[in-house]
């Protein structure tokens, strides 16, 4: 990481394992005097006046300042905070920027159902050529997604969930890129860090140049997961229930439609 100003750094986010091996290697780097900026997917973009002023603004008696970050970012209760608070205490330790970096839920919906028109503009589209991306590039997104939907999404709603994750990708890659210079960590999930199909499909070669994907995979992934990102590694598994259970349930085995 110490090698590259660019880091994009990978996770299964439940993962505890992974977590902590991050939070090492980001103690790490800042103990070797690197100050990079660190955006969190966790974050939407609109929330960055909000944790800009959470950072000084008066606490209540007994208040966690990495408290009082993740409830005035709007930080869903859908992430496993515990495991996000050791890289907003580092970043208030040193005086880090924090950086609010994904696209927003309501947002993606938009996108997915209206095109991306609906919340990128024009010449964010024209600039990326959104209305002209190689059909190889949208199959992958539709098989990551169906593979990570357990194959069970109706083949009908892929495209419109590929506009969405595409649309997430580049509104993390431009979080990201006024830090460049100063050199910026970005906290996502494997699947936005991909070199194929992720953030570094939208960074110019220059930009490129200066980025490292990072992909931290659990041990029972495929050997082509590994190929998707410039460095690998590998954890235990995370003991979790089964994750396909709650969309075997919202759709119907004989139909694939939703079940309610």
């Amino acid at each position: 990481m110490a090698q590259r100003p660019v880091v994009l750094l990978g996770e299964v986010h439940d993962n505890a394992s992974q977590h902590a091996a991050r939070a090492e290697a980001l103690r790490r780097l800042v103990a070797g005097g690197v100050r990079p900026a660190i955006a969190f997917e966790q974050f939407d973009r609109e929330r960055q006046a909000d944790l800009d002023r959470a950072r000084t603004e008066p606490l209540a008696r007994g208040a966690s300042r990495v408290d009082h970050l993740i409830e005035q970012g709007g930080g869903s209760n859908s992430w496993k905070w515990s495991l996000y608070r050791p890289y907003l205490q580092l970043a208030l330790d040193h005086e880090l920027p924090i950086v609010a970096a994904n696209l927003s839920r309501p947002a993606a919906m938009r996108v997915a159902q209206q095109g991306y028109a609906a919340e990128l503009g024009a010449e964010l589209r024209a600039a990326h050529r959104l209305d002209q991306l190689p059909a190889g590039f949208l199959d992958a997104h539709e098989r990551a997604l169906e593979s990570t939907h357990c194959g069970l999404t109706p083949a009908a709603m892929l495209p419109a969930l590929a506009r969405a994750q595409i649309a997430r990708d580049l509104t993390l890659t431009e979080a990201i890129r006024p830090h460049f210079e100063r050199g910026v960590i970005l906290l996502a999930g494997n699947g936005h860090v991909r070199n194929d199909i992720g953030v570094p499909f939208f960074l110019s070669a220059d930009e490129r140049a200066r980025t490292l994907s990072i992909g931290l995979l659990e041990s029972t992934g495929s050997d082509e997961e590994a190929t998707q990102f410039d460095v690998t590694i590998r954890t235990r598994p995370q003991p979790r229930e089964d994750p396909c259970a709650a969309l075997r349930q919202r759709y119907s085995p004989a139909t694939g439609s939703p079940s309610r």
